[in-house]
């Protein structure tokens, strides 16, 4: 008879939880619903506890197939790779787990990724070949990917950015870091573009107007001329670096950035620095896009000069080093970050996030890092333009004497 009514099931369920009679006596209540007489009888033998599966993002090797067979993605030596730019190796408008990757590479590989601006593409600027002769760019400068880009791919994000199809890294899991060493960084067109649009930017009241201007460069020696009399120094970077979002997360604007990095806007991150992105699926599913020529800290008109570029990167694997935001390094500065609707909370996260930096890093306590960030630490903001803002610390290196 107490198989009849579920109590011998029961007891050989929770035997294996350690309960406590009080708990048994709780959980005996719920016996008088049926269905939980049967989960109960259903699993009397299961194991009583199992390691999650990672979530695997999307591991589709077709694409990879395809883009190789046609030349788009072609190993150059021995752990190293070239993906070019065009309608089959990009995405518009957003960050998903569940694209498929152009690419699958071993920790410590180095990939060059091509990447073209959005801008001159957008449904406020007409095609781009149009766009940029309005400002004086000749037909031959005009990137012929762009222009398939713009005919073929389905603006179907909500965010502006083209953004690059995603590699996968082998033995990438949930609750790992990917270390993105970006070790070249280079224009692919000789100009790039600020655009300001209506109902965006720091002051959206003050210009309720899309306006776009394109700047020329002088790649030799790298300067952007903004206007007569004025030029600026290149210091190219990508402001999109990504990987891939919790997959319940689902189809993402690209535009705000988040745990996952994505739009982060860190005009520090140029050649030399290193991007340590948490791993929210398996394969980390790297992307990136959003390629400035230049920018001022904040981003505050919504743009830095756009434009296409060309990075090599290396990927390298921390292995069960939780982060729960982005951390970067360049060769004089470690730099935490934080992320949030508003500019004061961002603050406070980004204040929190040296603190633990500083901890773990150089064993100080809670009440001496914060003193320390204050008397030593920059807190510098990143952009104020992209629904989530950004603050971000530069921890100077040079202040600490002791290894």
């Amino acid at each position: 008879m107490a198989r009849k009514n579920g109590r011998e099931p029961f007891d050989a369920f929770v035997a294996k939880q350690g309960l406590s009679p009080e708990e048994k006596q709780f959980l005996r209540r719920g016996l008088k619903s049926r269905a939980v007489r049967d989960f109960f009888a259903a699993n009397a033998n299961a194991a009583t506890h199992t390691k999650p599966a990672a979530a695997p993002g999307n591991t589709s090797e077709a694409l990879e197939n395809r883009a190789r067979k046609t030349g788009l993605v072609r190993e150059t030596a021995r752990n190293k790779f070239h993906v070019k730019s065009g309608p089959e190796t990009v995405h518009w408008g957003y960050l998903w787990s569940a694209a498929e990757p152009v690419l699958r590479i071993k920790p410590g590989a180095t990939v060059t990724i091509e990447t073209v601006s959005h801008e001159g593409l957008l449904e406020d600027q007409g095609d781009p070949v149009s766009f940029h002769k309005r400002f004086g760019i000749p037909r031959a400068e005009v990137l012929a990917d762009a222009v398939a880009i713009y005919a073929k791919v389905q603006h179907s994000g909500t965010g502006p950015h083209v953004v690059s199809s995603p590699i996968f890294v082998e033995g990438a899991e949930p609750g790992d870091v990917l270390a993105v060493h970006i070790l070249k960084v280079t224009p692919r067109v000789p100009y790039g573009c600020n655009s300001c649009r209506m109902g965006k930017g720091t002051l959206p009241h003050d210009f309720p107007l899309n306006r776009s201007i394109v700047t020329p460069f002088d790649l030799k020696k790298g300067i952007v001329h903004f206007a007569p009399g004025i030029e600026i120094p290149l210091r190219p970077f990508f402001g999109l670096m990504a990987t891939g979002p919790a997959l319940t997360l689902g189809k993402i604007n690209s535009a705000p950035p988040g745990a996952y990095g994505g739009n982060i806007d860190l005009n520090e991150l140029t050649e030399g620095s290193v991007l340590y992105l948490p791993v929210h699926v398996a394969g980390a599913l790297f992307m990136t896009g959003d390629g400035h020529a230049c920018q001022g800290d904040g981003e505050v008109n919504l743009t830095a000069i756009e434009t296409s570029l060309t990075g090599t990167f290396r990927f390298e694997l921390i292995k069960g080093k939780f982060l729960t935001l982005p951390r970067a390094e360049t060769r004089t500065h470690w730099i935490t970050m934080g992320l949030h609707e508003g500019l004061d909370e961002a603050m406070r996260i980004c204040v929190r996030e040296t603190i633990k930096f500083l901890g773990e890093r150089h064993g100080m306590d809670a009440a001496d890092a914060y003193a320390l960030a204050s008397v030593a630490i920059d807190f510098e903001v990143t952009q104020n333009v992209d629904g989530i803002k950004g603050i971000h610390a530069m921890i100077p290196k040079a202040i600490f004497t002791a290894p």
